[in-house]
């Protein structure tokens, strides 16, 4: 069985205030035990919030993003203290997917990511936004994001 280095992690087991800024967040890493092998892995933030940068009203999404390891694997407490991070940040719905996707990528250096931030309508208008590396290897089983469209009500 494998074993995970986590010698360099400075949050996970230890008693972390929450990042006030996604600048101020620290994102950490742990190394693959299956390095050379292609698998997706998938994080779900159903409950992402971030403030309008006009109006300072809240802004929530439902996020889904999907990467293939390529020798690192992002630490799960330090994204979510990460995405936790956003909820005094004010930025439009396109910056905030498009800031998180770089982050993860300048931090790992995936085989290839998606990101799909599915945000929620004030205004009457939803505003969804996708992202992705490239195309993905054709070797990996990639599920849907299973998020149904916005629906209202009709």
């Amino acid at each position: 069985m494998t074993q995970t280095d986590v010698s360099g992690l400075s949050q996970l087991g230890q008693n972390v205030a929450a990042p006030t800024s996604p600048e101020e967040a620290v994102l950490e890493r742990v190394p693959t035990g299956h390095a050379g092998t292609d698998f997706v892995v998938r994080f779900t933030a159903p409950e992402f919030t971030s403030l309008c940068p006009m109006t300072g009203q809240p802004d929530f999404a439902h996020i889904v993003i999907d990467y293939i390891p390529d020798g690192w694997l992002v630490e799960s407490k330090s994204l979510k203290l990460y995405l936790h991070s956003f909820r005094n940040h004010g930025a439009f719905h396109e910056d905030c997917t498009i800031d998180i996707a770089k982050r993860i990528v300048e931090l790992l250096a995936p085989k290839w990511l998606r990101i799909g931030a599915y945000w929620y309508p004030r205004g009457g208008i939803p505003i969804d936004v996708f992202w992705q590396t490239g195309k993905p290897p054709e070797n990996v089983w990639l599920p849907d994001q299973g998020v149904q469209p916005y629906r209202g009500r009709g």
